[in-house]
């Protein structure tokens, strides 16, 4: 199509810019499932269950709860992301790194028994806000790493894993366990909760994100019983998995260059992973013609019809 010199100089720049991002094809790019960790097969084995008998029992669950598909495609829709993509997720983690999921209603009902519980935040008796007040995370105070609470929390957990993560500091020995395991497990060991498997560490990084699009308000860390309510009440923990995946897009379009939004693998290969900017900066580095999808990704798209058979 010629274009006359009528045309606006910003007709270029943005026809430009929308050149520059490509659309990831959908599928597979490998042909046969990456590995599937050590520790999932371990958990399926102990739970004398398959992979693809939970697949077919989150399926189903999902299928029947009729009230739960309707609030993810609600939460999708206000989020600009096909609702896909949530699905995706809950199926990956229920299918490789949880037991099962017995019905969306037991989440409803484990959100209540942690209502009224206390605990704080800390390590050794050290709340986690107080903690960061070191000057070794001097950086993380600049204004624009404090005005979002994903960048704070990422350069917090950045910072921990540099400077303190199983060393010795001012005398004092720190574990080798991640920020997220280091501080934010008071209850049990468990990485993850609810519905979504969110951390709270993950929460707090998203709270920003999840405010400005619905209307919870923002959380914060000394807060601790409101942010275990967000990652166990489905209510509230759908925004949530929105947010990361909305995050995940904007990364690898932003970064990467390319547009993963018809691609359900890859986003729930980003959910399973995390680090979605790091990762489409690491992406773009490698010279790759496409992203591409890990063990829980591959399943996701490998079983795609199943998933869209939902709707």
């Amino acid at each position: 199509m010629l274009l006359s010199p009528s045309q606006p100089s910003s007709f270029f720049t943005s026809s430009a810019h929308a050149q520059s991002v490509r659309v990831v094809p959908e599928g597979n790019r490998y042909k046969s499932q990456p590995k599937i960790p050590y520790a999932s097969s371990r958990r399926t084995s102990a739970s004398k269950s398959s992979y693809d008998a939970k697949f077919d029992k989150v399926l189903a669950v999902l299928k029947r709860d009729r009230r739960l598909m309707s609030s993810i495609k609600r939460v999708s829709k206000r989020y600009g992301i096909d609702p896909i993509h949530i699905v995706g997720a809950i199926v990956g983690e229920h299918t490789y790194n949880y037991d099962t999921l017995d019905s969306a209603q037991s989440y409803y009902v484990k959100a209540l028994a942690y209502a009224g519980i206390r605990f704080d935040f800390e390590l050794d008796g050290e709340h986690v806000d107080t903690f960061v007040l070191r000057p070794q995370f001097d950086r993380c105070r600049k204004d624009h790493i404090q005005k979002s609470s994903d960048r704070r929390w990422s350069c917090y957990e950045g910072v921990w894993n540099s400077k303190f993560r199983g060393k010795k500091v001012d005398g004092v020995r720190y574990p080798k366990k991640n920020f997220n395991e280091a501080f934010f497990q008071p209850l049990y060991a468990g990485q993850s909760f609810g519905l979504g498997q969110l951390s709270p560490l993950t929460v707090l990084k998203m709270t920003d994100r999840v405010s400005r699009q619905s209307n919870f308000r923002k959380l914060q860390a000394k807060d601790s019983e409101a942010v275990y309510k967000a990652t166990m009440d489905p209510n509230i923990s759908l925004h949530y998995m929105a947010a990361i995946i909305q995050d995940a897009i904007a990364a690898y379009k932003s970064v990467g260059k390319v547009d993963i939004s018809d691609n359900p693998g890859l986003t729930a290969t980003l959910y399973n992973l995390g680090d979605p900017w790091g990762r489409a900066a690491k992406f773009r580095r490698t010279g790759q013609s496409w992203p591409r999808e890990n063990y829980y990704g591959w399943l996701v798209n490998d079983r795609i019809d199943d998933l869209r058979a939902l709707f």
